[in-house]
């Protein structure tokens, strides 16, 4: 499984999916900063964990879009490997939360601590949708 990675095609395929993350990661952020800075409904501002993840999910919609179409080249069923890929990125989601509930002591609960949480579930995130979501193209 990991000996794959190894190869041409598995290093290619990282690449692709850190392409691809990168793009998610620039929405994921502008996301949580628009939330952060401007919410003209409520008096105080949302609670950090619903930022992070309104953020995190906005990123993973096209994430997943586009590792299907460009990374992963998948012609499986869209509905399954659409439920599959929130399944994992709900794992992502929650090992960045986790990350940030015990980095955040030392972090705060700003751009730095987001950064490191968001990042926390990217090996995770590619090696569960790599192996599982789209293993019949891997």
């Amino acid at each position: 499984m990991i000996a794959s990675l190894g190869r041409g095609r598995g290093v290619r395929q990282f690449l692709k999916f850190s392409v691809v993350g990168a793009s998610g990661l620039v929405i994921n952020l502008v996301v949580f900063t628009v939330l952060q800075r401007f919410d003209p409904h409520h008096a105080q501002p949302l609670h950090y964990d619903a930022l992070y993840t309104i953020g995190f999910f906005s990123g993973g919609v096209s994430n997943y879009y586009l590792n299907r179409i460009w990374t992963f080249r998948s012609t499986g069923h869209a509905l399954r490997e659409g439920a599959q890929f929130l399944t994992v990125s709900t794992i992502a989601w929650a090992v960045g939360l986790g990350v940030s509930y015990g980095c955040a002591p030392f972090l705060g609960h700003g751009h730095k601590l987001w950064l490191v949480a968001t990042l926390a579930g990217i090996l995770v995130n590619f090696f569960l949708n790599k192996y599982w979501t789209f293993r019949h193209v891997a």
